[in-house]
Formats: structure tokens, sequence, C-alpha cells
């Protein structure tokens, strides 16, 4: 999900915030995208004992997010700057979070680290998200850090097995459900997008470049336009990661926004890997569907074979 931000015009912005007075010892990093997913993350390492540092991407995050917290700023391509911030501010452990769309190399930003590592760069550029994401996560490595997931330091976050708030998914629902699993599942290999919306065991929308978002958005369009005839509360959400994918990164997530253009897309519901899919505010999202009379459901790896 991405928001609205403003950003400090110059890379070399730091600053403190209410939490930097913890220990910085057992610090973590976090590298900042859009959305409200990072303040998420944040929240859970301070419960945790653990003190984030934010690494805010100038022209994505959050500044009221990154701000809130001991952070530094940058931008896409100051790959030795991070490095060195990140030892600074004692930060072995690394994660990445929030919304991020690749941009074109012309836009990146480089430092002489960064610039080193070009002809890298470019090859992860010529390949999906999971390849692009997958290169990055080794330069990061290959210069001392450790790049961990969600699940590593916030697992109450994502999504548990069973159904959350008042209404239950159909026999038909289910059935949808399993089908887009199996969608999502045979499409992993080619590095797609995590999500599919069936509809009656009719195939509506596969996620690629355009996020789940304008995914939904597309669907409310094509059936103002009646080129989706299915009746409005029939057809689900379906969110899950790549079969081969690295659950450390970039794992799928929804929040009370996507309960929104779910219901603008007349769906009945979303249904999400349980466990490896991120939630943004639960409470919130739970409240938005109940009002909608859509269901959220969480599926165990055992019953998406």
């Amino acid at each position: 999900m991405t928001e609205a931000t403003t950003q400090p015009d110059r890379d070399d912005v730091a600053g403190v915030g209410p939490q930097s007075a913890m220990p910085v010892g057992d610090s973590v990093g976090i590298i900042c995208g859009g959305g409200s997913f990072p303040a998420a993350v944040a929240s859970a390492v301070v419960r945790s004992g653990r003190r984030p540092v934010m690494f805010g991407i100038r022209g994505w995050a959050d500044t009221a997010i990154v701000e809130h917290y001991a952070h530094h700023w940058i931008a896409l391509g100051q790959l030795g700057r991070f490095v060195r911030l990140a030892a600074a501010e004692h930060c072995q452990d690394v994660l990445l979070i929030g919304t991020l769309l690749r941009p074109p190399l012309r836009h990146i930003r480089l430092d002489w680290q960064t610039l080193r590592a070009m002809p890298r760069i470019v090859r992860h550029f010529r390949g999906g998200d999971d390849r692009l994401l997958s290169g990055v996560v080794e330069l990061l490595e290959e210069h001392g850090l450790r790049v961990i997931g969600v699940k590593d330091v916030a697992p109450q976050i994502t999504m548990p097995s069973g159904v959350l708030g008042r209404h239950q998914p159909s026999a038909r629902d289910r059935a949808d459900i399993a089908l887009a699993f199996e969608l999502i599942a045979t499409l992993g290999p080619f590095d797609v997008g995590q999500a599919a919306i069936i509809a009656d065991n009719h195939v509506l929308a596969i996620e690629a470049a355009e996020g789940t978002d304008n995914l939904l958005a597309r669907i409310a369009a094509l059936r103002e336009q009646s080129r989706v005839t299915t009746p409005r509360g029939v057809g689900v959400l379906v969110k899950a990661p790549k079969p081969a994918q690295d659950r450390r990164f970039d794992l799928p997530a929804i929040g009370p926004q996507t309960v929104a253009g779910v219901a603008r897309a007349g769906l009945a519901g979303i249904a999400v890997a349980a466990g490896e899919t991120i939630v943004a505010d639960a409470a919130a999202a739970i409240e938005a569907a109940d009002r909608a009379r859509i269901f959220l459901v969480g599926v165990g790896q055992e019953r998406r074979r």
C-alpha cells in the first residue's frame, strides 16, 4: 500500500525520535518503503526489547513513521552510505519492508559501493522482483549484514490460520480459494505477482506489476463496464508468496485499504497464506470487513495443497 509522503531534501539528514534512547547494542535496521507496514514492524521490534533504526527511502517512506524512531534518510543506490550508517548504529540485523516499485536504472543515485556493484545490479534487473531483491540481499550480506524477515522479529503481525471477523466463506468461496492458491503456485516459477482473483471458478485477474490495490481497482472498473458479470458478493482475492520465494522479504500484505478495495470490486472476501502474509492494523481490517460483510481467512500450508 502506497501512501503520500514527504521527505527532507537532503540525503544526509539523520535524527532521533522518541525511541532513540533505547540501548544500541541490539539494534535492528529497518529499510522502509512506503505504506504503514514499517510502523507495525518497528512497534513489534520495540515490544520485543530491541531498538529499531529506520532507514527511510526518499520518495517512498512516510516521514511520520520514520522520524518517530532513530532514523536516517537514504536514496536508492546509496549502498555504501547505508552500510556505514548501519555499522555506526550497531545494526547487524536488517530487514526490508514497505512498498517500493522498481525504478529505472537512470534514477538510482550511485555512490562508490553501488557503482562497483553495477554490473551485478544490471543483471538482477533483468528478471522479476524476486531476482532483484535476492541480488540486493546478496550485496548486503557481503558487507557483513544479516538480512532477516518479518517473522524473525514480528511474527504477531502475520495472518493466523482461520477466519477473522464475523463472516465465513461459503463452499463456493472455498472452491475459488483453492483454485487461486493452485494458480499462484503454478505461476510462481515465472516470478509473477502474489495475488489472484477468482469468481465462481473463473479467473478474473492475476497480479503483475500493478500491485494489489490497482488490481482491485481494475476489477471494479471492469464491473462498471459490465465486463465482470458475476453478481456482487461472488469472488475472492487470494494472496500468497510464490513457492520458491525467499520469505525474508516481499511477503504479501493486506490491511484496511485492501478490504476497501475488495468491497469496491464487489468480491465476497479475502483469503491469504497463514503465517506468510502481513496484516497491517488487524483490528481496523477486521472492523472494515465486518462492516462490508466481507470474510477474512488465513489458510494454512496443509490446506493449500
